[in-house]
């Protein structure tokens, strides 16, 4: 180990650097003025070690600035602390993704294209519950005609008192918004939400895009009129209106609304998978439009930093990296008859089962 050249109190230089050779004095530097150490040419490795801390500190630069210019961009309105009679926090993280039909930026040339229809107000396409702990990342589809308890609640456009009573999952976000539907989640699973994320029609078909379209492989031919999918058997480069007619179609699936969110789970890993490829994550011509268009329509809860963001996209990525479980919600029954039409009953034991894992952060039972 080299002594470290220092400056002394003449203005000269003390130790000596091997890749730079002895420093004389500057007494002895015929025509240089006294008190200036003698200039030697940089190492080609030197030159290259601080054009790579210039890029270093560019990029961070770069990266801090984007995550404040996000940061303004956030719809921060659930206020997740505002929620009552919440279960205690359990271990690891707990995120609840929703895919809204809100129609939020769209052209009534864009809703008949993107098939739709134009009903007022709002309902959750999708629900998926991500948790993140010391077993990696694991999903779990919510149907959204899942049969479940809806928490007594207040009509917020109303105030109307509304007791406890059974209904479609998608229902409580209708009846209360996203409060209402993370109460919901909350009484039926036993889980403490950490965090709430939403994404509408807009902002889904503009993210594909912005990324060059999403891969997808199907065994067999889809043909859906409701939401404008026709797709043939074999691999496909899905764009943003043909991404959500996939993800929106039930009525070609076997197991109904079950078999849409599993299709949404896949398709959320194969986005995740293809926004962090290089191609796309460090291109910034292709980087800047994915954030920008995802932000437009995401409303999360008032925690959420783009940190927070970053971190569930993150765990998205691992998922899809096969670094956690995908699975679905345990059901009993995928057509039950109730009052409110064919609804989906889960399996009371085996959910349960699931939920308390995911609550204490264990090794999840799938069966």
């Amino acid at each position: 180990m080299h002594e470290v050249p220092m400056r002394d109190r003449q203005g000269g230089w003390s130790g000596s650097d091997p890749a730079d050779g002895p420093v004389a004095a500057p007494h002895q530097v015929a025509g240089r003025p006294r008190g200036r150490p003698p200039r030697t040419p940089a190492s080609r490795g030197r030159r290259i070690a601080r054009a790579l801390v210039l890029v270093l500190v560019l990029l961070v630069t770069a990266s801090v600035a984007s995550y404040v210019w996000a940061g303004t961009q956030l719809n921060r309105t659930v206020d997740l602390g505002k929620v009552p009679d919440r279960p205690p926090r359990g271990k690891g993280t707990n995120y609840l993704i929703v895919g809204s039909d809100s129609r939020q930026g769209l052209t009534g040339r864009a809703k008949r294209e993107l098939h739709t229809g134009s009903a007022d107000g709002g309902r959750t396409d999708s629900m998926i519950l991500l948790h993140t702990g010391a077993h990696g990342t694991t999903t779990v589809s919510l149907p959204r005609d899942s049969w479940l308890t809806v928490p007594a609640h207040v009509r917020p456009e109303t105030g109307e008192h509304v007791p406890a009573a059974k209904d479609k999952l998608n229902a409580s976000y209708a009846l209360g918004g996203p409060d209402l539907l993370v109460r919901t989640v909350e009484y039926n699973t036993g889980l403490h939400i950490d965090h709430y994320a939403e994404i509408g029609f807009s902002g889904f078909v503009d993210v594909v895009n912005a990324v060059g379209g999403v891969r997808m492989c199907l065994d067999r031919d889809i043909r859906d009129k409701n939401s404008g999918l026709a797709l043939t058997k074999g691999c496909h480069v899905l764009d943003g209106r043909t991404a959500l007619a996939f993800v929106r179609q039930r009525h070609q699936e076997a197991r109904g609304d079950l078999g849409r969110t599993m299709n949404q789970q896949k398709f959320l890993s194969a986005l995740a998978h293809r926004a962090a490829a290089p191609g796309v994550a460090l291109d910034p011509f292709k980087a800047y439009p994915t954030v920008r268009s995802g932000l437009h329509t995401l409303v999360v809860d008032k925690d959420t930093t783009p940190w927070t963001l970053a971190a569930l996209f993150r765990a998205m990525r691992n998922e899809a990296a096969g670094g956690g479980r995908r699975l679905d919600v345990p059901v009993s029954d995928l057509g039950l008859s109730t009052p409110k039409g064919s609804a989906v009953q889960w399996n009371a034991a085996r959910a349960k089962r699931l939920f308390e894992d995911l609550r204490e952060d264990r090794t999840v039972h799938a069966g």
